[in-house]
């Protein structure tokens, strides 16, 4: 899961492109505002002299701004005060300096309006459009903030959850092995300690996983290596397997835990009731879409009325608690960019396949 950066949203904004289009913004807000001031206070000059005028004050004030967010004082202050003092240093500073900026660059003697008396449209205009770029600055602040609040909660909400599918599996698990184990003591020492020799080396590896939000394709492999041998100590020549990871995808990250509930399922489901001999082949590999895990295995297979390749959304519930796992996971995760799917095999058996973005 790739690691989140904290931006401080008084320093807005933070990048060149931001600065830029935020002057780009004011300098359009300003235009406007100088057709309006030349239509509704005549006596000022020309348009492209009030045009001038205009500009000059808006970009002077929008760099002061720009300026002040970045004043560790300032950010002290509670969001709403901060722009209030904000408002109150710029805009007489945007209105002075503005005005001697316009007045060098037309090449005319520095006064306060342009005017030998002094005119109060201007800097009615000035405080008015001033204080509404200050007043949609602050709003869009404060929207940002909520959101980030948002996406915070709602990525602790996940990762609670993933915490919690996690607890539930592998309780399941365990109890499970630990009634096989409880059978074979009684049968074949041997194999008893022997798979209890693997039952260690399995936890030790879902110990690992389960201090994580992701681990490597590589360890899920080898965590699901370590079970699959603890199984072929129980099931003997029943139960053969395969697993096939290209060293390419081996670094990929993935959820915990994510590919044993449906070699479970595999067994349980399909491999077990089985008369005879069973395989199942565990297979990555990378499409145009993503990455594609197949866990196919040559049981009983999907019963009759369910369709040939169901899709797991559709099926009820608490049809299979491996097969509700995964999928509960993978949205968690990946949300709708995720699939798991069944299809049927010929001439017997299920193939489980995950779809996830790279």
């Amino acid at each position: 899961m790739p690691l989140t950066s904290h931006r401080h949203p008084y320093l807005w904004p933070e990048t060149f492109g931001d600065a830029l289009q935020a002057t780009v913004f004011s300098a359009l807000v300003w235009a406007l505002a100088a057709t309006l001031l030349y239509f509704l206070a005549p006596g000022l000059g020309s348009f492209p002299r009030v045009l001038m005028f205009s500009e000059c004050v808006g970009i002077t004030m929008v760099a002061c701004v720009l300026a002040l967010r970045r004043s560790q004082r300032l950010a002290r202050l509670r969001p709403m005060t901060r722009w209030v003092v904000t408002g109150l240093i710029a805009i007489p500073t945007g209105f002075i300096a503005g005005h001697q900026i316009a007045f060098l660059l037309l090449g005319e003697p520095m006064q306060m309006v342009g005017n030998q008396r002094i005119s109060l449209s201007p800097i009615i205009f000035t405080v008015l459009v001033g204080g509404l770029g200050l007043y949609y600055y602050a709003t869009r602040e404060q929207l940002a903030k909520e959101a980030a609040a948002r996406s915070e909660a709602q990525r602790l909400a996940i990762e609670s959850q993933l915490r919690l599918l996690r607890a539930q599996l592998d309780p399941h698990m365990l109890f499970n092995t630990l009634a096989n184990l409880r059978s074979l003591i009684r049968e074949d020492v041997d194999r008893a300690e022997s798979m209890i020799d693997q039952l260690i080396v399995y936890l030790r590896s879902a110990l690992a996983a389960s201090q994580t939000e992701a681990v490597a394709l590589s360890r899920e492999f080898a965590q699901l290596r370590a079970y699959l041998d603890i199984m072929s100590l129980r099931m003997g020549p029943r139960l053969n397997f395969r697993l096939d990871l290209p060293a390419g995808l081996a670094d990929t990250l993935v959820p915990p835990m994510l590919l044993q509930p449906l070699v479970e399922n595999a067994i349980k489901h399909g491999l077990e009731p089985k008369v005879g001999a069973g395989s199942i082949e565990v297979a990555a590999s990378l499409t145009d879409s993503g990455i594609e895990i197949r866990v196919s295995d040559s049981g009983l297979g999907l019963p009759a009325d369910e369709q040939g390749a169901a899709d797991i959304a559709a099926r009820p519930a608490g049809t299979s608690y491996g097969l509700q796992h995964v999928r509960d996971r993978l949205h968690a995760v990946y949300g709708s960019a995720a699939q798991l799917s069944l299809e049927r095999r010929v001439p017997s058996g299920v193939c489980a396949v995950i779809r996830i973005p790279r």
